[in-house]
């Protein structure tokens, strides 16, 4: 989540403030290292109470979001959003048990955490797939360490939950601390974590004067809006598909004959700006070579084609299921980020496709959207308490760890939607139902009152 609070913020908002950034993180890490020394010494000097407030407050928002229907996929809304109830009701009012209780919690989230990054990146082999690989294994550890009472008292559960989260954070803010340090003038902030890879608009000598003056540009566009195109599995597919759920909301749908869709997608800025990236031949997308296409190595490195506009891909295929439309955005850096990404046409299944693309392109277009307004630091703190924002930053994380596909780039785009352009909606029903609390409470008083004067 670090990284999106940073990308939206954008670098020159970042930049001026590295001082400060590695000085939090510094003290972040002492703080953490701190805690998890009194974690394992079973000496509780954390606020759990405090913070079991702060999750029951962030959960109850988390549900009335969702429960607004700002998009269509709220299951992973209800679900953080009842995790943290519960978590919080376990801490601010404490059982014989619900020490036991919290540590199966966090211990089944690194453990099937660890297990899905471990399978991934031995079935996908993505670049640093073999780190990725032992940071699964870290997590199993983890996930074990807290299933078993000993070094870890269970008390401790929550505070070690703490205090490594804030070691990792703490060295990762000094971490990017430095590297914004070094940081050009007129890059983009997610060359910190990519370097020559898809997210870099670092300036090269290929790129023309226009090319090098939109990486420095701040044009927040907003006459005409971006589109981000999507042709989600199964509505792509070309007879009925078979309904898997999970499997063929984010992988891929398997129709009637036995063939696999995975969708599509694209971002469209009209009149002349259309980004979709397509293989120039139809992959063969039978079961039997499927498993070997899922693999990022370059022996699946195909060459691929860019599409020229949304109507003659859609008259050629068909329409696009999902539509999501932003209202503001820097034009100048996405048309930047798309003169240096089509100099290669290369595609892969799973380290260079059409959702990839189209997620590294929204990310070019959105980076600095925060940092960038008349009150940047309020901007911020309605997008720190948006649970959208944590909903994004789990998709990245997932999508890192495994591939872009369509569905992910689709949840990924309404999410950052909702974060860049919060609706009011969820903040009115938030008020309306403490209004409306506090108008029940009221009568409650008048009628006791009432009663009270009767007797």
């Amino acid at each position: 989540m670090i990284r999106l609070i940073l990308l939206l913020l954008g670098a020159d908002f970042v930049r001026r403030r590295w001082p400060v950034l590695m000085l939090l993180g510094l003290v972040w890490s002492v703080l953490g290292v701190a805690l998890a020394f009194d974690a394992f010494a079973d000496v509780i000097t954390f606020p759990l109470r405090g913070l079991g407030y702060v999750l029951l407050f962030e959960g109850i928002l988390t549900l009335i979001a969702a429960a607004s229907k700002l998009s269509l996929q709220t299951r992973l809304r209800y679900v953080k959003g009842l995790m943290f109830v519960l978590i919080a009701g376990l801490i601010i009012d404490p059982h014989p048990q619900s020490d036991v209780v919290l540590a199966i919690l966090f211990g089944t989230n690194f453990l099937v955490g660890g297990c899905l990054q471990i399978a991934a990146a031995r079935v996908i082999q993505f670049k640093g797939w073999r780190t990725a690989m032992w940071v699964g294994v870290f997590q199993l550890l983890i996930a074990v360490l807290f299933y078993s009472p000993y070094p870890l008292h269970y008390a401790g559960t929550v505070p070690f939950a703490i205090a490594l989260s804030m070691m990792i954070s703490g060295v990762n803010l000094v971490w990017l601390a430095n590297r914004l340090r070094k940081l050009p003038h007129g890059a983009a902030i997610l060359s910190v974590w990519g370097g020559n890879s898809l997210f870099d608009l670092m300036p090269e000598p290929a790129l023309d004067d226009r090319a090098r003056h939109a990486l420095v540009a701040t044009d927040w566009y907003s006459e005409i809006p971006l589109v981000v195109h999507v042709w989600t599995p199964v509505g792509s597919a070309k007879s009925r598909a078979l309904r898997r759920p999970i499997v063929d909301r984010y992988i891929a749908a398997v129709d009637s004959k036995g063939v696999i869709s995975t969708g599509h997608a694209a971002l469209e800025v009209n009149p002349d700006l259309y980004i979709s990236l397509y293989p120039a031949q139809e992959i063969d997308r039978s079961p039997a070579q499927f498993a070997r296409l899922l693999r990022a190595s370059a022996e699946n490195d195909i060459c691929g084609r860019f599409l020229h506009s949304y109507p003659e891909e859609a008259q050629a295929w068909c329409d696009s299921t999902v539509k999501v439309a932003y209202r503001r955005y820097n034009h100048t850096r996405l048309r930047a980020f798309w003169l240096r990404y089509q100099q290669d046409a290369t595609y892969n299944l799973t380290n260079r496709n059409c959702s990839s693309t189209v997620s590294a392109a929204l990310e070019a277009a959105l980076e600095g959207e925060l940092g960038t307004r008349a009150s940047p630091w309020r901007a911020l703190a309605f997008a720190l308490v948006c649970p959208e924002l944590w909903v994004a930053g789990q998709i990245y994380r997932r999508a890192k760890t495994m591939t872009w596909t369509p569905g992910m780039t689709l949840d990924y785009a309404r999410a950052l939607r909702i974060v860049v352009h919060p609706p009011p909606v969820a903040w009115l029903m938030l008020l309306r139902l403490a209004l409306r609390a506090r108008r029940r409470y009221r009568d409650r008083e008048r009628q006791n009152r009432l009663r009270s004067a009767v007797t």
